[in-house]
């Protein structure tokens, strides 16, 4: 009698869901969830800029000093940076078949995602305080 193909993952592999790289699934959901994270945040964004289309630095100061709006940009360019840092991950190590090429581009990514993410903060915090 054959064996069927699910009896040939271990009980542990069958109830944590894990493929043979055992992280695919935790980078497919971040993926997802920073997209669905980003449909509301992108929406408050596009109307905060029309909204403050052609107002003075001034106006845009005091309109990213209010909590809500300081945090929502926060949240913003924070989901965008991860987001944008998991979807290149994701191209370099589907296309990139050197492997010396392939880590050197994902630390370079990854450096450059959280420089990028140190960078926004640092900017949305001092426009808000």
């Amino acid at each position: 009698m054959a064996a069927s193909k699910s009896s040939l993952r271990t009980p542990l592999g069958k109830v944590r869901g894990l493929g043979a790289a055992k992280r695919g699934t935790e980078h497919f959901i971040a993926q997802r969830l920073t997209a669905l994270a980003l449909i509301p945040l992108a929406l408050w964004f596009v109307w905060a800029v029309a909204a403050h289309a052609g107002a003075d630095y001034a106006a845009a100061t005091a309109f990213l000093s209010h909590p809500v709006n300081a945090g929502l940009m926060l949240l913003f360019v924070l989901a965008g940076v991860w987001h944008f840092t998991l979807g290149l991950q994701t191209v370099i190590e589907d296309y990139v078949h050197a492997d010396g090429l392939k880590i050197a581009a994902l630390v370079l990514v990854k450096f450059a995602g959280a420089a990028l993410a140190v960078a926004l903060v640092i900017a949305v915090l001092k426009l808000a305080v």
